[in-house]
């Protein structure tokens, strides 16, 4: 069929676009997670849904994709910069902080559950090479799902939350050693692995070592360029000319084209301009996700489920069972309550993303027959579309199993924090505020507040909240202050705050202070005290009074921004005699 204008796919994109401005807008009004969109999406346009009835109804074939291999073009694009993503996300400051639960927890859970599962598949009769791949491919959860249901409920920050979320960090890890075990398997063929997989070894170090020291010399010279220029498209460029050349760079050297992706997001992880480029191709990626997902979808034959009315279904039962029994008895290992274990295991229960990723790449490389390869992906998309109703009966029997635990069960999790946190002196309106912007962020925070009921109230939550005065050594040693990254003061009485300070600065000088104060006089004695950076109240409410004043005057938005950072710089120099006043600007007209 002769391409539509001359450009390659164009149908497909068309098809693509128009799928997913449907799909997405009815999935958000009923409230269901727009991956979810995706697939259905896909089924319905693929070859295996309407495409079935172009040839009855020629009329259908402009609105549906009977050729996946045109479509897998785009979807490939999407993986690349989902890799891509998850290594802007994981800096290795981030790692290193949450190393005992990424490490420890996400360890167990990926080799326990591949060996499992793999031990099943070969049981049934697959070749070792086979068993291999599904049990990797399944013992990966989808990152986008569950952190997206997360997200939705405000649970990030809770136990629930920081379990899940280091399991899923070791999981997107895992996943750069299994794509090039799928190359070593393909190319090994009839022949023994250890040839194979020494070489494929020799071949990473060298291409990573290239991309890791040319990216350490080069990477932040050009973006110093191009954030220089003040262009925006420049700095676009720029960012897509590290994910393609690093992309490109490992699949010359027979490596995955996805590896050399997350590499990229690796190395741009730790330049300051790491959130710019994440907030500039957070677009991109979500669209091209969505790609991917209709092409998933686009490849379940609902034929083939039609033929395993007991196996499919008992195969989806199979795969949360087998994977909600390891994390819960993981989880419980490490001291999670019995409720939030059991639901975090059912959360984490499903095929994930990176299991279509797998099972397809080991079916174009011939170690994954067809038949088990399509039945496999049939069982994952399935597994991902009954998420959400497992998450809600995870809430439900995480909440029945919590209410019948002993007293003080629950509180074991709680009382142990983690490393690389945020200690929040202060839990009311202020210090729950912080702690949403820091769950937004993925960083485990820990706060103390001397109400017992509001302690009692948000244990029950989940939510790491200890009892006790932020005055006190042991308090603040119990929260883990020698290994936080920050103490926030959120006390709204002046006295309890410096005595707070004082006790902080005398057992952890190293440790940063953010404090709230209650006007500048108050700011000025905390700074004398060794507070990092104090923020008085009543100058920042003023100042949003004054800004919101300013604009129902007709004042220009930048002006208004402008006058509000000038006052804000002289009430800081007022504190901090050593910095510069702001340099006034003259006045605008409205």
């Amino acid at each position: 069929m002769t391409e539509p204008l001359g450009f390659p796919h164009l149908q497909e994109v068309v098809v693509f676009l128009v799928a997913a401005g449907i799909a997405v807008p009815v999935m958000h009004r009923l409230k269901i997670a727009p991956i979810l969109g995706y697939l259905l999406a896909g089924v319905v346009i693929g070859p295996y849904g309407l495409g079935l009835l172009a040839e009855r109804f020629p009329m259908l074939g402009y609105a549906t994709i009977t050729d996946l291999e045109g479509a897998r073009f785009l979807a490939d694009l999407g993986v690349v910069f989902l890799m891509f993503m998850i290594g802007l996300e994981l800096s290795p400051k981030r790692l290193w902080a949450m190393r005992r639960l990424v490490f420890g927890l996400g360890t167990l859970q990926v080799a326990a559950t591949a060996t499992i599962i793999g031990l099943i598949a070969w049981g049934w009769g697959n070749a070792p090479k086979v068993a291999i791949l599904l049990g990797a491919g399944f013992a990966l959860s989808s990152t986008a799902m569950v952190m997206q249901i997360l997200t939705d409920r405000r649970e990030i920050g809770t136990t629930l939350g920081r379990s899940s979320f280091s399991i899923l960090l070791f999981q997107d890890l895992a996943v750069v050693p299994v794509l090039v075990l799928i190359g070593v398997l393909g190319a090994a063929k009839d022949t023994g692995l250890t040839v194979p997989l020494l070489w494929a070894a020799v071949k990473a170090v060298v291409v990573v070592g290239v991309i890791v020291l040319a990216g350490h010399y080069l990477v932040r010279p050009l973006f110093r360029g191009a954030a220089a220029a003040h262009s925006r498209e420049l700095f676009m460029a720029m960012t897509l000319l590290v994910v393609i050349s690093t992309a490109a760079l490992t699949a010359a050297a027979g490596l995955s084209m996805t590896l050399g992706a997350f590499l990229a997001g690796l190395l741009l992880a730790e330049t300051e301009y790491a959130h710019e480029i994440e907030v500039d191709i957070e677009p991109f990626k979500g669209l091209l996700m969505g790609l991917f997902f209709i092409t998933v979808g686009m490849g379940v034959d609902l034929r083939v489920a039609a033929a395993e009315p007991f196996w499919i279904p008992a195969s989806v039962v199979g795969l949360f069972a087998i994977k909600a029994a390891i994390t819960t008895a993981l989880c419980l290992a490490i001291g999670v309550p019995r409720g939030t274990a059991f639901e975090a295991g059912l959360l984490l229960g499903q095929g994930g993303e990176f299991a279509f990723v797998i099972v397809g790449l080991g079916m174009a490389s011939g170690v994954i027959p067809p038949d088990p390869g399509r039945f496999m992906l049939i069982v994952t998309s399935l597994s991902m579309l009954v998420t959400p109703a497992a998450a809600v009966i995870g809430k439900r029997a995480g909440a029945w199993i919590t209410a019948r635990a002993p007293a003080g069960a629950a509180a074991v999790a709680v009382e142990t924090p983690q490393e690389g946190h945020v200690i929040i002196a202060g839990y009311g309106r202020v210090g729950r505020v912080i702690a949403q912007l820091l769950d937004t962020d993925h960083i485990p925070w820990v706060a103390l507040d001397r109400n017992p009921d509001l302690v009692a109230e948000h244990r029950k939550l989940g939510r790491p909240v200890l009892f006790g005065r932020a005055d006190r050594t042991k308090i603040l040693r119990r929260a883990g202050a020698d290994r936080a990254l920050a103490l926030v003061m959120t006390l709204d009485d002046p006295r309890s705050t410096r005595l707070a300070v004082d006790v902080a600065r005398r057992a952890w000088p190293q440790l940063p202070v953010f404090a709230r104060a209650r006007d500048a006089g108050h700011a000025a004695e905390l700074v004398k005290l060794g507070v990092t950076d104090p923020v008085p109240e009543a100058t920042e409410a003023s100042l949003t009074l004054g800004g919101r004043l300013l604009a129902g005057l007709g004042i220009p938005p930048d002006c208004i921004s402008r006058r509000l950072e000038e006052i804000r710089l002289d009430e800081v120099a007022t504190v901090t005699p050593n910095k510069p006043r702001a340099e006034k600007a003259p006045p605008a007209a409205p």
